[in-house]
């Protein structure tokens, strides 16, 4: 039933006539998005490359979301930059495996936002294709990735609070401890999903 619950193939420029909850390609939706799948590499904290290839896939609802958050963001100046989308439950599992430790992976017997299609890991460029400061590395372990931590500059505090601002207007939620990570309002109530996209 899962392989039936996402689209691919030709560009969709509309969402009418698609289930908020169908899984669909960010790529489909808008190209004004900037990708760096970290997971489809070894450049990531597990060391290791966990997806054949890397694709955002998303439930429509939260395309919807982030595209309007990206609209708001281009009108300042900026990009969504995108680390990781919907997450499929196997690879959790293997994710798991390297890494058996909840306060870094998301046990997969109660599985994650990533996959239920919800969550997304992001940060901004500027128009010269250059990251935001935002004081730590993606993926970055420690107090310092927390929007609590306040022993970091002005203009990191200022750029992290830009990110959560304007997602926090488009119907995400923030993550206290990863600056990095937004989870769409209520996406906890979606199933947790496996299906894998195809590597062309």
């Amino acid at each position: 039933m899962l392989s039936n619950n996402y689209l691919t193939g030709n560009s969709i420029a509309i969402y009418d006539g698609i289930n908020d909850t169908t899984f669909v390609n960010l790529k489909d939706f808008s190209s004004d998005f900037v990708f760096d799948m970290k997971y489809a590499t070894d450049d990531n904290f597990l060391k290791s490359k966990v997806y054949d290839c890397g694709e955002c896939y998303l439930r429509l609802k939260t395309i919807k979301s982030l595209v309007e958050a990206n609209e708001e963001f281009k009108s300042l100046g900026y990009r969504i930059k995108l680390y990781d989308c919907y997450r499929p439950l196997d690879v959790q599992k293997k994710m798991w495996v390297i890494m058996p430790n909840a306060d870094y992976v998301a046990n997969p017997a109660k599985g994650s936002i990533h996959n239920r299609g919800g969550a997304v890991d992001i940060t901004l460029i500027d128009e010269n294709g250059i990251e935001l400061d935002m004081g730590t590395s993606f993926d970055f372990f420690g107090p310092e990735a927390s929007h609590n931590y306040q022993d970091i500059s002005r203009k990191i505090r200022k750029n992290r609070a830009l990110l959560k601002s304007v997602m926090l207007k488009h119907n995400f939620k923030s993550f206290d401890s990863e600056w990095w990570h937004y989870n769409l309002t209520d996406s906890s109530k979606d199933n947790l999903a496996n299906f894998k996209w195809n590597c062309n």
